[in-house]
């Protein structure tokens, strides 16, 4: 920014003595600030909590089984979530309408408000070293990436702080039906603070401002009904 001079500029009587350098020093540091909120705060899909690959299962063997949590464990001072559901016209509608026939009590909105629900979920149990959470939402794959992931932070006296705020969209991406097993992917957009913090609390990844995150994760299932069911996590990574 060039300097200012009074020389250059007509200047009342009434301001001559206004402390002007004070106001543009004022000015100056409230742009940087707005600059430095703009950087901090806009991060889409940054530091994903931890990839997870998807897991190759012989058809008909143990798997992935039922529905999502109850909307109940939802938080009740979020704005809810807007939900983005194929057409039942377009290729993922048609796989979501073979689900739900062959699975009873499906219904693309209801899973998507357990999606959100196993959403939070999840990155509280992998933030607290959860194992027990970890082990009944995820697949077998799925588990060992994130158990790997936690032991190497316990071994390193790191600390996983993940505070989801709110959910802004849950859309259906994809979905597919492999003999028994039945898939579904789903974008995430959230708000949260995603960071891992060292032995002496300083981050060494990640960001402590909140974030917008763009996240695809894949649930699985086995088909069937069974009394034991649920839908569990297979894949996870930024989107």
């Amino acid at each position: 920014m060039p300097t200012v001079r009074e020389s250059e500029f007509f200047m009342p009587a009434a301001l001559q003595n206004f402390p002007i350098d004070i106001v543009v020093f004022a000015v100056i540091a409230a742009v940087l600030a707005l600059r430095l909120r703009s950087v901090l705060g806009k991060r889409v899909g940054a530091e994903p909590v931890v990839a997870v690959r998807p897991e190759r299962r012989a058809e008909g063997g143990a798997g992935v089984r039922g529905r999502m949590p109850e909307a109940k464990e939802q938080p009740g001072d979020m704005p809810a979530a807007t939900l983005d559901i194929p057409a039942p016209a377009t290729r993922v509608g048609q796989v979501l309408a073979e689900i739900a026939g062959r699975e009873r009590g499906f219904a693309p909105r209801t899973f998507l408000t357990g999606a959100e629900v196993a959403f939070r979920g999840v990155l509280k149990a992998f933030a607290a070293g959860d194992r027990t959470h970890l082990k009944a939402a995820l697949t077998h794959g799925a588990y060992q990436a994130f158990d790997q992931a936690i032991a190497a932070r316990e071994a390193a006296g790191e600390v996983q702080r993940s505070d989801v705020g709110e959910v802004m969209s849950l859309a259906i991406e994809d979905a597919a039906i492999a003999g028994a097993i039945a898939s579904i992917s789903v974008r995430i957009v959230s708000m949260q603070v995603n960071c891992v913090l060292a032995r002496d609390g300083v981050p060494v990844s990640g960001t402590e401002s909140v974030t917008e995150f763009s996240d695809l994760w894949r649930f699985e299932r086995l088909l069937g009904n069974t009394p034991d069911s649920v839908w569990r996590l297979a894949e996870a990574r930024a989107a």
